[in-house]
């Protein structure tokens, strides 16, 4: 629970009224009317958001647990492309094949950094040996591995040009289908970066985005969860769920299972099972850990991920195994997962914000291994946060925000070594064909091998 001592200065921000877009000929509709409401989005992202959290000390995880029995994992799985946010659709990342990242492939700067006061870094994906992401004003690039651009594409006409852009992808079918923190919602054609259709649904779209079935999948800021037709765009279902009063800065999760059923949860710490062709709610259930009703004011999750019959995922101060079946609690833990959790073997692996290296069992949730990795660091470097972390060949990569890349073993659960690789506020880590791809906030591309 958040201490009641919290200082706040609250910033509703005002949402872009939809407006009409022409595919062909690129021209958008009511130009004094978007015009005001761009100026007004424009004034509430230059506000400062302030908000000073304080804890008890028993509501961080710091405890450090030596690990007394060996852990056995899957073999590493050399995945040849990224598609999609967390490498899947049940973003389930494994063991995956990274035999090293100490040496640099690329490190290029490749679009703007125009918004250096805002943190959010966007998804960075890898097909057939390309490279697809956006800077901050939006602008998407398809680079190859040597960093050339093929294309790059950019809808937001010039109105636009003081808000920052967060955008999400995914690839299908030969489409890259995109969302932002505006409300656009668009599709590309993944080989020359044309535009095939483009709808604005007004509200800053707050998750990832998963493409199945001809059909995406979204969660909006007021924890609006909708189902679009992937071939123009058009509403086929959404559920209205209750909204949190400050609205979370955390990504929301959504995953699917194998037969296209959806996971998602909000900012209200709700976790719902929907069945993703006709949008009924199959169960429900709340993860929040008080009934007060600021107990999910600054809700914080991890992404959901589906492993055989069970989901993982952690939500406010703890760690949950549910059933998937019927949502009925497995374990929880009193520990939280800064980025994707990471199942292999017979155990569940996390990186904390504060640096903790945690190594759960996955059937009963106890701890076996917990490590500060971040004292693998000088002490005046210390003082930072954990930003991503992924498995690559047993080792655990663990990203910071002052820009260090800690390696730990997930076999013994012990810090090894570090390198420095700057930069801060740095995308979700991908892996693929054995390379380590990085994103930073200065639209700077990392590539390690």
């Amino acid at each position: 629970m958040i201490n009641k001592k919290i200082s706040i200065l609250l910033i509703t921000l005002v949402f872009l009224n939809s407006c009409s877009f022409d595919s062909k000929t690129g021209i958008w509709g009511d130009a004094q009317k978007e015009k005001k409401k761009i100026s007004e989005l424009e004034k509430a992202q230059n506000e400062v958001i302030k908000v000073e959290k304080i804890y008890s000390t028993d509501e961080v995880f710091n405890k450090e647990v030596i690990l007394k029995k060996s852990v056995i994992l899957s073999q590493a799985q050399n995945n040849l492309s990224w598609p999609m946010p967390n490498l899947n659709y049940q973003n389930f990342l494994g063991n995956l094949y990274l035999p090293s990242a100490a040496s640099f492939f690329l490190k290029k700067k490749i679009g703007k950094d125009k918004f250096s006061i805002l943190n959010a870094t966007s998804t960075l994906l890898v097909f057939n040996d390309n490279i697809i992401f956006s800077d901050d004003t939006g602008t998407i690039f398809k680079i190859n591995n040597n960093g050339r651009i093929l294309w790059k594409k950019n809808i937001y006409k010039k109105n636009y040009k003081k808000i920052y852009k967060q955008l999400f992808f995914s690839i299908y079918k030969n489409k890259i289908f995109v969302a932002d923190n505006i409300g656009f919602v668009y599709s590309v054609n993944l080989e020359n970066g044309e535009i095939i259709w483009i709808r604005n649904y007004e509200v800053p779209i707050k998750s990832n985005i998963k493409v199945f079935d001809d059909k995406i999948f979204l969660i909006n800021q007021d924890n609006k969860i909708f189902c679009l037709n992937g071939l123009d765009g058009s509403l086929i279902w959404n559920i209205h769920s209750i909204s949190s009063f400050i609205k979370s800065q955390n990504l929301l999760s959504i995953a699917l299972t194998k037969e296209g059923d959806l996971i998602a949860i909000t900012s209200a710490a709700d976790i719902f099972k929907i069945k993703g062709k006709t949008g009924s709610t199959i169960w429900s259930r709340n993860t929040a850990d008080s009934l007060y009703s600021d107990a999910t004011d600054f809700f914080i999750s991890s992404e959901i991920v589906i492993e055989s019959n069970k989901i993982f995922f952690s939500s406010g101060s703890n760690f949950f195994s549910l059933n998937l079946m019927n949502g009925e609690t497995v374990w929880r833990q009193d520990a939280t997962s800064i980025a994707t959790p990471i199942i292999s073997g017979k155990n569940v692996f996390i990186v904390t914000e504060n640096g903790f290296f945690v190594i759960l069992e996955k059937d009963t949730g106890k701890i076996i291994s917990s490590s500060n990795i971040l004292k693998i660091l000088k002490k005046k470097k210390q003082k930072t946060k954990v930003s991503g972390f992924v498995m690559g060949s047993s080792k655990i990569y663990s990203v910071t925000q002052n820009g260090f890349l800690i390696v730990s073993s997930a076999n013994t659960g012990m810090t090894e070594n570090f390198i420095k690789i700057g930069g801060s506020n740095i995308s979700p880590l991908t892996v693929s064909n054995g390379r380590l791809y990085i994103l930073t906030n200065k639209s700077k591309i990392l590539v390690l091998n």
